[in-house]
């Protein structure tokens, strides 16, 4: 994102970064203000009709300059599991034909998905905040991430008699291919990968990270919640997603897998396998030389969530690092808790 957001920089200081410039580089992930859009569609019939392969039609009204709009014909669809049956809005999958995204923001991005609140409580918007997030810490620590960018979404729900319009805070993602081109990689889908054969020093990074903000809701071995990108013929790397299900958020909806052996998100569990001690030892000096900028990034994007939230994220994270500093603890949570290579073909 840093490099993203250099070149976006470079541009406006060469009198290049217009509306209608970033148009049509397809700018929508090349700056991380807010992207004003409005939804209208029947959600009744978004869960009944829509599947993997199925969508309805749709429009999307999008901001293209303070006072300025476009519209664009757009298709929806479902996606996911969990949230897709326990939650009130849907997690989305936006497609938009190629013709119509030429000299617009969406540009180069024009299957892209949308994350929305859960519910239609007043405080869904904080555990969606914290979720973009966790997204923008893993920024911090890998260089293989999924963009982002908010939203300030209106949504009217044409199943509601009364026509309410709902304003919505949201985040589209990058798509899995999109993030294969960016890096001249190939993902993977629907093939069982054994993590301990993953790029080592890649894979440690993003266990560490999961630990971080007390993420267990994943596999890569079943690439749940986590997609596989082959970089060459010998390289294999993760790509995570999907952090609702975490101690860092921590949603009212939050469980955990028995398995795992902790009873809520904000315990945290190692979930990575054994690699070299050398190299894990590596990882952990990685962490703490990024403990200031960690929080900093915090800062930065804690207009997203509650006052409230911000104390209790900023000290969810103390505790990781505080575990990173003790010897003792890193030792017992991490070098004597990780996973030992007959788990591999496990959860």
């Amino acid at each position: 994102m840093k490099k993203l957001l250099y070149t976006f920089v470079s541009a406006c200081l060469l009198g290049l970064c217009s509306i209608e410039n970033l148009q049509a580089q397809g700018g929508l992930f090349k700056t991380e203000e807010p992207l004003a859009i409005e939804l209208n569609f029947s959600i009744k019939q978004l869960r009944s009709d829509t599947n993997d392969s199925t969508y309805i039609d749709s429009k999307m009204i999008y901001e293209v300059s303070p006072g300025k709009t476009d519209t664009l014909d757009i298709e929806i669809r479902t996606r996911g599991n969990f949230r897709l049956e326990n939650c009130f809005y849907p997690p989305m999958r936006i497609r938009i034909k190629k013709e119509d995204v030429e000299n617009t923001l969406f540009k180069g991005d024009r299957s892209i998905k949308l994350v929305l609140p859960c519910s239609k409580s007043k405080t869904a918007d904080n555990f969606l905040g914290k979720e973009y997030l966790s997204y923008k810490l893993y920024e911090e620590v890998t260089q293989y991430y999924f963009q982002t960018r908010p939203l300030r979404v209106k949504l009217t729900n044409t199943d509601d008699k009364k026509g309410e319009v709902v304003e919505l805070l949201g985040f589209f993602i990058e798509d899995d291919d999109e993030v294969a081109d960016r890096f001249d990689g190939e993902i993977l889908d629907g093939k069982k990968i054994i993590p301990t054969l993953m790029e080592d020093t890649a894979t440690v990074r993003h266990d560490f990270f999961q630990m971080m903000i007390g993420n267990t809701d994943w596999s890569g071995l079943f690439q749940h919640n986590q997609k596989v990108m082959k970089l060459d013929e010998k390289t294999v790397i993760p790509l995570a997603y999907d952090f609702d299900m975490t101690g860092l958020v921590n949603p009212p909806y939050a469980q955990v897998n028995s398995a795992v052996g902790i009873e809520k998100v904000t315990d945290r569990v190692y979930r990575g396998f054994c690699r070299d001690p050398a190299l894990m030892q590596t990882i952990r000096q990685e962490f703490l030389a990024k403990e200031a900028t960690i929080f900093k990034t915090v800062d930065e994007y804690k207009q997203y969530f509650s006052e409230a939230d911000l104390k209790t994220v900023n000290t969810f994270l103390k505790d990781y690092f505080d575990l990173l500093k003790s010897d003792k603890l890193f030792q017992q949570k991490i070098l004597d808790s990780c996973r030992k290579n007959e788990a591999a073909q496990s959860f």
